[in-house]
């Protein structure tokens, strides 16, 4: 029988939508919704002070631990409140995405949770482990292509001729909604919060921690980007959706060349502010972190770590949350880190 196909509709940016992604920006109330939908399948993730960070800085920190979630990454929220409401043609077809790990396991999980197939296309040299840790989940990895978005235009492919369901990289609003939960988790255990800076990929962080926590407190929301790979920086402040030729950072996990319509729209409405940071700052963070507090975090971690030393004065005595987003280090950049630790 042959399967049914969905149409590509004109994109606002660089990628590939289907008329079947809503490009309205979600709500506060969505993410309230979206946090009910994950109550049966996630844990509350820890809101730990860090010490070192705070008399460091003379402010209190504290750090959302993200990485101990399933899958060792934020990305399971978003993923699973998308599969939770998937459509049954595309529960019974199945999803397709492009990923550098840590979207795809936790598509992988989702998807064995909700009984369909998932297909996620990684860029060469992906690390194996993260090939692996996919795998383990029942998904099936196909490599191909030179970077991401190269892996999201084979992913959008397949979508489109057989019938997949396209999880689009940042233009999910049910993604964003899931992402947005763990802000509310920051606002009720921690209602005094004056700033929450979050590292920015695609997008689902600045946008749904901005309508989270940042909307229910008075917290101000800060993004950070690498600074290699500054698209969705550069479409914050201007509103133009221009890719990059290349996207080349130790935070790979953040290292989409493309910025997406639907985070961009909300960030540029709801965002405080947004930074860049250098490699360097990125991988000697990661080292301090993981000789200072004893957590092994991925590069795409590092950015909100990273500019601290920017708001030094404003913090001082002021109460800061700083998700750690993942724990998938690759084997060959956890050899770097300790070299430079």
């Amino acid at each position: 029988m042959a399967q049914p196909t969905h149409e590509r509709v004109d994109s606002p940016d660089a990628s590939t939508v289907f008329e079947y992604h809503d490009l309205t920006p979600p709500t506060t109330a969505d993410i309230y919704r979206a946090r009910q939908t994950l109550h049966d399948h996630l844990p509350r993730t820890p809101l730990v002070r860090s010490e070192w960070l705070s008399a460091e800085y003379h402010a209190d920190i504290y750090l959302k631990r993200e990485d101990t979630l399933p899958t060792g990454s934020f990305k399971i929220r978003g993923v699973t409140t998308l599969l939770a409401n998937l459509d049954e043609e595309f529960r019974d077809r199945g999803v397709v995405t492009a990923s550098t790990g840590n979207y795809g396991r936790a598509l992988a999980q989702a998807a064995r949770w909700f009984d369909t197939e998932a297909i996620v296309a990684v860029p060469e040299g992906t690390g194996q482990n993260r090939i692996d840790g996919i795998e383990r989940l029942g998904g099936r990895v196909k490599v191909v292509g030179d970077d991401y978005d190269d892996s999201a235009d084979w992913a959008a492919k397949i979508a489109a001729e057989e019938g997949y369901r396209y999880v689009h990289p940042g233009n999910e609003r049910l993604v964003i909604a899931g992402t947005g939960t763990a802000g509310l988790e920051i606002a009720e255990s921690l209602p005094e919060v004056d700033a929450v800076l979050g590292p920015v990929g695609a997008g689902s962080i600045g946008a749904g921690y901005s309508l989270s926590v940042g909307a229910v407190t008075d917290a101000k929301v800060i993004g950070a980007q690498a600074a290699s790979v500054d698209t969705a920086y550069r479409a914050w402040q201007t509103g133009d959706l221009v890719p990059q030729e290349e996207a080349d950072t130790f935070a790979d996990g953040i290292a989409a060349r493309v910025p997406y319509a639907l985070p961009v729209q909300v960030m540029r409405e709801e965002l405080d502010g947004m930074y860049t940071v250098s490699e360097e700052a990125i991988v000697e963070t990661v080292a301090a972190m993981f000789r200072e507090e004893h957590i092994l975090m991925e590069g795409a971690c590092a950015p909100p770590f990273a500019v601290l030393d920017d708001f030094r004065e404003d913090i001082t005595g002021k109460t800061v949350a700083i998700p750690v987003t993942g724990r998938n280090l690759p084997t060959a950049k956890v050899e770097r880190v300790m070299a430079s630790r």
